[in-house]
């Protein structure tokens, strides 16, 4: 265990940033908060992979304006769609022309936030802002493939696992213990073997099925 921590510090003092660190160490904590979400709450979300980046996505923007950006990608996208539907155009020439408009867009609010002085959202890197647009891209396949209410409604999960997970990293007490315990990863490990045993009802399913449950107890 202390070769661990011993090798942490010296990854650190070669130069590699502390938040780099921490947030490479805090990763498998998230990734497990969604598995948690999904295997045991029952929230589907996108995947387990999408709302972890989100989450380290707000942490470069700032919640609120994180929130603001993932909202107008998921509206111009949607309505960028909408238009190009009769067009009968092949996928991804579509999907091209989206992520394009989306982009525009985008830049265009940065300039508006700097014109009206919101140096928060003027000042956003670009890494933030590409994983928040190629998220566009899911959210439209699962409006094509089973609608547009199940797109907003994976949508708004996800962004409530995104919200919790960004929560969960800024713990700096958390990031600190990670760093000077890093062999917690190992326990996290263990932790999902045990999970990926589970064979119960999600507690959605409970209450989802609870009629049928109440009546096989009777």
């Amino acid at each position: 265990m202390k070769f661990m921590n011993s090798f942490i510090q010296f990854v650190i003092e070669q130069g590699v940033p502390r938040e780099t660190v921490e947030l490479m160490l805090m990763f498998p904590i998230v990734a497990t908060l969604m598995v948690i979400a999904r295997q045991v709450v029952g929230v589907k979300a996108f995947g387990i992979y999408t709302p972890s980046i989100i989450a380290i996505a707000f942490l470069s923007t700032g919640l609120k304006y994180g929130i603001f950006l993932f909202t107008i990608i998921l509206i111009i996208g949607t309505a960028t769609r909408l238009a190009l539907k009769h067009l009968r155009l092949l996928y991804l020439p579509r999907v091209a022309i989206m992520l394009s408009v989306v982009s525009v867009t985008i830049f265009l609010v940065l300039i508006i936030g700097g014109y009206f002085n919101r140096t928060g959202l003027a000042s956003v890197s670009i890494f933030p802002l590409l994983i928040l647009i190629t998220i566009m891209e899911k959210f439209i396949v699962v409006q094509v493939e089973k609608g547009a209410k199940t797109a907003i409604f994976l949508s708004f999960e996800t962004l409530v696992l995104s919200v919790l997970a960004y929560f969960i990293v800024s713990i700096s007490q958390l990031r600190e213990l990670m760093v000077k315990y890093p062999w917690i990863i190992f326990l996290i490990i263990v932790f999902n073997f045990i999970l990926g045993k589970w064979t119960g009802l999600r507690i959605w399913e409970y209450y989802r099925f609870r009629e049928v449950i109440k009546a096989n107890k009777r």
